[in-house]
């Protein structure tokens, strides 16, 4: 089972999507972000602190269908690896 991005991720939401995502712990293994369009660099802080929580629970964090922006971004911000993007 995935967890779905939604279209949107900004600074006024990635505490919530953050949040939500780590009471899902078990749902973050995969990461869809087919619907991600309107973001920023927080969806990077998001999927990292999700990473962090997954590793401690010795699990792997897996991201499917990331847009070109976000591939862009990881890079830029030196987390490809980190995320597999």
């Amino acid at each position: 089972m995935s967890f779905l991005l939604p279209a949107t991720v900004t600074q006024q939401t990635a505490t919530q999507l953050e949040l939500e995502g780590l009471r899902n712990l078990s749902g973050l293994a995969n990461i869809d972000c087919s619907q991600l369009k309107d973001f920023d660099s927080t969806v990077l802080a998001v999927l990292l602190a999700w990473r962090k929580k997954l590793q401690e629970n010795k699990q792997s964090l897996f991201i499917e269908h990331a847009p070109e922006k976000l591939k862009v971004l990881a890079k830029v911000y030196g987390v490809s690896a980190l995320l597999g993007i």
